[in-house]
C-alpha cells in the first residue's frame, strides 16, 4: 500500500498565524480548493496549517438539536462564533491554541480507503511527538466531544479528532490539535452547549454526553510548554524527511479563482442554515 506521508513533493501552506484573522468558514472553503486541484493533479500534495478565533464549528446533526437557538446564545455569551460546516462529525472547539491540520491527496486510479486516510494523520501525530515516551493511541474515548474511532489519545484522554473530506478526486484529511490551553475547559462548554441545547427532551440522534475529564491538551498531557509554532516546526520536519522537496506555497492563480467559488458556497450555505437557527 506504501506510505501515504511519502510523497515526491510537499507544499506547505501555513495559516497558523494569518488564519486567526479570518473566519472559520475560509478554511473550509480552502480545503475544498485544494481537494479540486491537488485532485485534478493541478497542485501536488498540500499539507495546510490553520488556526482560528475563539469558534465552535458544529455538525449538521447539531443543527437538529431541540432547543438550539438557546445553546447558540449561551456559545455567543461565551464569545464564540458559531459555524456549520460542510462535512461530518459534531461540534468542536477552535481557538488560538488549537492547530489544524490538513493533508490533500490525489485519489488515484485505485483510491484511498478511508482507514488509510485516516490512519495517514495517526501515524503523521505519532512522528511529531516520536521523542516522547508517551503512547499516542487511537480509538473512540467515550465523553469526548465529536468522539470518533479516530480519537487521539494519550493515558485516556483526547487531545485530537480527524476527519476527512472527499471532493473532486481529492482527499482532505483533517485533525485539530489542541496544543497548549486547557483540554477539560473546552470539554466543559460543548458540556453546557449540549445541556441547554438538548434539555430532557428526546431526539431522534444520540449527542455525547461530555466528560471533561477526558480531555486535555498536549501541554498538559506532555508536561512540557507547547506552542503552535513549536508544532509546526515539528511538522515541517517530518515532511521534509518524508519527500524530495518540500516548499512553503500559496495558492496558485486558478486555484485563488476556485476558491471564490468554494468559499461563496460554504458561506452561503452556513447563512442559510443560521438564518433558520436564529
Amino acid at each position: 500500500m506504501g506510505d501515504l506521508l511519502q510523497q515526491d513533493q510537499w507544499r506547505i501552506i501555513d495559516q497558523s498565524v494569518v488564519g486567526k484573522h479570518f473566519n472559520a468558514l475560509y478554511s473550509f472553503g480552502m480545503d475544498d480548493t485544494l481537494c479540486a486541484s491537488v485532485g485534478g493533479g493541478t497542485a501536488p500534495p498540500t499539507a495546510r496549517s490553520w488556526v482560528h478565533h475563539n469558534t465552535v464549528v458544529l455538525g449538521i446533526q447539531d443543527t437538529k438539536l431541540p432547543f438550539l437557538a438557546d445553546g447558540l446564545h449561551y456559545l455567543n455569551s461565551q464569545g464564540y462564533e458559531v459555524i456549520v460546516r460542510n462535512s461530518g462529525g459534531l461540534a468542536v472547539v477552535l481557538d488560538e491554541g488549537v492547530l489544524n491540520i490538513t493533508l490533500v491527496f490525489p485519489e488515484k486510479e485505485k483510491g484511498i480507503d478511508i482507514n488509510r486516510g485516516y490512519d495517514a494523520m495517526w501515524q503523521l501525530i505519532k512522528e511529531l511527538f516520536a521523542d516522547f515516551p508517551d503512547e499516542i493511541e487511537a480509538r473512540e474515548i467515550v465523553g469526548s466531544y465529536c468522539p470518533g474511532s479516530y480519537d487521539l489519545s494519550i493515558g485516556g484522554k483526547k487531545f485530537a479528532g480527524i476527519s476527512q473530506r472527499r471532493l473532486r478526486f481529492g482527499v482532505a484529511v483533517q485533525i485539530y490539535l489542541c496544543v497548549n490551553g486547557s483540554g477539560s475547559a473546552r470539554a466543559e462548554v460543548i458540556e453546557q452547549f449540549y445541556s441547554i441545547s438538548k434539555k430532557q427532551a428526546d431526539t431522534k440522534y444520540e449527542y455525547p454526553i461530555i466528560n471533561p475529564n477526558v480531555m486535555a491538551s498536549l501541554t498538559e498531557l506532555l508536561q512540557i510548554d507547547l506552542t503552535v509554532q513549536d508544532v509546526m516546526l515539528r511538522l515541517l520536519n517530518v515532511l521534509k524527511r518524508k519527500s524530495n522537496h518540500i516548499y512553503m506555497g500559496e495558492l496558485t492563480a486558478e486555484e485563488a479563482r476556485l476558491f471564490e467559488a468554494y468559499y461563496s458556497r460554504v458561506t452561503e450555505r452556513n447563512d442559510k442554515i443560521m438564518e433558520e437557527l436564529y
